[in-house]
């Protein structure tokens, strides 16, 4: 899946977002946009995913695709448990559903939390849930949007490798204006100014 920005132009609250804004993105591994809050980066991302229409352009190569998308915020429904949060994106019989959620869970370090409501977890380990449930609900594309704001460092580094290890075909795109974040997880980081985004330089991993 080679996902293409074309000429893409977006005005947010009347302020220009994005302008004539063009790139083109590879079929897997990890992409960071990365610049300062209030850039745009969040309005791009949400363009992606079809949150937010364009003016004009186009983006294409996402279509038939399945997205997971990773929001600032943890989202978690108050209502249910972290292991029934999960559980809600899976498909399978309700045991299967559970067994399968309890293992997502552990793997980001949350064996023990099953049973928790969200009032009743820290914000990095909610944070933890909903990176937990993003993994469990899979995809070709994964956008993540400042998933590990509330992460100590030593977490933040282990749920990285989870990420890398269990989405090994998919694309991920990484915002962040933590630079630590991009260097960890990114193949490619976009080093980006606005309003409007402009692309400042390009990183590559060697």
């Amino acid at each position: 899946m080679e996902l293409e920005i074309k000429n893409a132009n977006k005005r947010y609250e009347g302020k220009v977002i994005l302008q004539d804004f063009s790139l083109t993105l590879p079929e897997r591994g990890v992409v960071c946009f990365f610049g300062p809050s209030g850039c745009g980066k969040t309005t791009l991302l949400n363009c992606i995913a079809g949150l937010e229409q364009l003016d004009s352009g186009k983006i294409a190569g996402v279509q038939g695709h399945k997205i997971s998308y990773l929001f600032q915020e943890d989202r978690l429904l108050p209502w249910i448990t972290a292991q029934e949060n999960v559980a809600a994106v899976l498909h399978g019989s309700a045991q299967h559903n559970a067994e399968e959620a309890a293992e997502w869970l552990g793997l980001v370090g949350l064996s023990g939390e099953e049973e928790k409501h969200p009032d009743e977890l820290s914000g990095g380990m909610r944070q933890r849930v909903a990176i937990a449930r993003a993994l469990a609900y899979g995809g070709d594309l994964f956008l993540l949007d400042e998933p590990f704001h509330a992460l100590d460092e030593a977490t933040k580094q282990e749920i990285i490798t989870v990420i890398r290890k269990n989405t090994p075909n998919a694309l991920k795109i990484l915002v962040t204006h933590d630079s630590e974040e991009a260097k960890s997880l990114a193949d490619i980081t976009y080093v980006l100014s606005g309003p409007p985004v402009r692309i400042m330089h390009t990183i590559t991993k060697c």
